[in-house]
């Protein structure tokens, strides 16, 4: 029973966004379950590489899925860390998925780099959330040298 438990550290997905030109979104997944960061290319990628995650680990179990008493699915080990940078050249989020309901996802996010914390109640929500860090993030670096040329400049 013990070894069905993930420790609170899985539930933080850090979300590193390296590029973010026309809205499109590039960057980084790092979480404890992966033995390297996952990169993704667009939002539909990241939405997608996310939920792959959250369903492989099934933490947090998704509330619309079919649950059954059995075997509880082989667990990876925790990976060692990783040595690859852990910050976006645009942003950085750090991302606590709490619950899987109603076919979305509910957490908080921190932008790192604004040391702001927000709630979310849907992945919609998250992705507008993330949007408005990385759009002031654009203007602060219009008034100022660029960070990255490549953060929707």
């Amino acid at each position: 029973m013990q070894n069905r438990a993930w420790g609170n550290e899985y539930r933080m997905t850090l979300v590193c966004v390296d590029d973010y030109q026309d809205s499109i979104l590039r960057g980084r997944l790092y979480n404890p379950y992966f033995s390297t960061g996952s990169s993704f290319q667009s939002l539909m990628e990241f939405l997608r590489r996310m939920e792959e995650l959250l369903d492989e680990m099934q933490f947090p179990q998704s509330f619309t899925a079919v649950r059954a008493f059995g075997d509880p699915p082989q667990r990876k080990a925790a990976s060692p860390p990783v040595q690859e940078v852990q910050e976006g050249k645009c942003a950085t989020f750090s991302v606590r998925v709490l619950f899987r309901q109603n076919a979305s996802w509910q957490g908080s996010v921190t932008w790192l780099e604004g040391r702001r914390e927000e709630s979310f109640r849907s992945a919609l929500e998250l992705v507008l959330l993330m949007d408005s860090a990385l759009l002031e993030e654009k203007s602060k670096g219009q008034k100022r040298v660029p960070v990255s040329p490549s953060c929707g400049a």
